[in-house]
């Protein structure tokens, strides 16, 4: 019983690996928790919002995580994914790395700019996520918060042959980033998941 429940785990760790979640990182397993219709703290707590149906939180154990960073799933990771940071501070991660990694994600840093936060998860996609291309489509204002944030748009192409499309909305208040990202397949789950993402958004709290 206990070699089938390794094996679990790390089928889904596997899986994962695909995943179009932003704080999986490199070591660990994954499992997954229930997450209802109803105001949830995301991340470390800083940020809370409503999802407007059932979702599945994606949790690490055995390893430690980005406590910023947290990842929701529909219909399974490689189909679709909601991602938060939860007021990230100056000089973090976004995903655990390796020091001696030949190619690291750059931190974020307070002073950034929404072009440069951009570029951020550009290369988050590309380094960590197997995006061969990557184009984007969209970078506009956008109130988020109460305060005067952005919108990034975006489509990619990783290494499964699969076309993913995503919407970033975020912004810096008080040098900590806050942020909430769908990525999903082009075919259909972006589109059918971009009311739950824009209520989730609209539903955004920070606490303190």
């Amino acid at each position: 019983m206990k070699h089938a429940i390794a094996l679990a785990l790390i089928a889904g760790a596997a899986a994962l690996s695909g995943c179009t979640g932003i704080g999986s990182g490199e070591d660990g397993f994954s499992s997954y928790g229930l997450v209802t219709v109803k105001r949830v703290r995301v991340g470390d707590g800083q940020l809370s919002v409503v999802p407007p149906r059932n979702y599945n939180r994606h949790r690490r154990i055995l390893f430690s995580d980005v406590n910023d960073v947290e990842d929701w799933t529909l219909n399974g990771p490689i189909l679709d994914g909601i991602s938060f940071v939860s007021g990230m501070k100056n000089n973090r991660e976004l995903i655990r790395q390796r020091r001696s990694a030949d190619q690291q994600v750059p931190r974020f840093r307070s002073d950034m700019t929404p072009p440069e936060i951009t570029a951020m998860l550009e290369s988050l996609y590309r380094i960590k996520g197997g995006a061969v291309e990557l184009k984007t489509t969209s970078l506009q204002p956008r109130s988020f918060l109460g305060a005067n944030g952005f919108q990034w748009d975006y489509e990619h192409l990783d290494q499964d042959e699969l076309w993913r499309r995503g919407r970033a909305v975020g912004v810096v208040i008080d040098g900590k980033l806050y942020l909430i990202l769908l990525d999903a397949a082009r075919s259909h789950y972006y589109e059918a998941m971009l009311p739950d993402f824009e209520s989730i958004v609209a539903s955004a709290q920070r606490l303190g």
